[in-house]
């Protein structure tokens, strides 16, 4: 099911610039999430251009969805098509659901059944990050600054991401007073 304005759709009745969609076989038979080969390069060239975009490397990109660069240049290259784990992991690191990833691009549609409607999108990093710049944005007090920090400083201990870790460490010397 794809929701779309509120209403809720079945994905393979939502037709795509002229392409068939998942559950909808092709002229060849093949059921496929946009058009017929497995194989294409489009999800590919997507996840390389998201990637990119975050100006990530393919070593980034790997470490977070626990691949290999070898495995993620397969994935780019159009070589291996993603499992519905690895597809899943993908849309949340892009802050996107799994269905928009995969929206006019070859997926088979058993995969692309199985995907959750939904994905986490945002780290308890960026969560705690945002929640800062609130409180920071009301006033800190010492107690609430101390508070603060321990809260990031646990964090840190927690966290095995390094860009991650460069937030958080810059936060915490953002705490100190000047």
């Amino acid at each position: 099911m794809v929701s779309l304005c509120g209403a809720a759709l079945r994905a393979d009745a939502l037709p795509l610039d002229g392409r068939l969609l998942a559950g909808a076989p092709d002229a060849a038979g093949s059921k496929l999430a946009g058009v017929p080969s497995p194989e294409s390069p489009e999800l590919g060239r997507r996840i390389a251009e998201l990637r990119a975009g975050l100006g990530w490397t393919q070593q980034d990109l790997a470490e977070r969805l626990a691949v290999s660069r070898v495995a993620l240049s397969h994935l780019e290259a159009g070589m291996s098509t993603p499992g519905e784990r690895t597809l899943a992991l993908l849309a949340g690191l892009f802050k996107m659901e799994p269905h928009e990833l995969i929206a006019g691009v070859p997926y088979p549609s058993g995969k692309a059944d199985r995907l959750p409607v939904v994905v986490c999108r945002y780290t308890e990093v960026e969560l705690q990050l945002r929640l800062l710049a609130l409180d920071r944005e009301r006033g800190l007090d010492d107690e609430r600054r101390a508070d603060w920090d321990d809260r990031l400083r646990l964090l840190a201990k927690a966290t095995h991401d390094r860009h991650e870790l460069d937030l958080l460490a810059e936060a915490r010397s953002r705490l100190r007073p000047s």
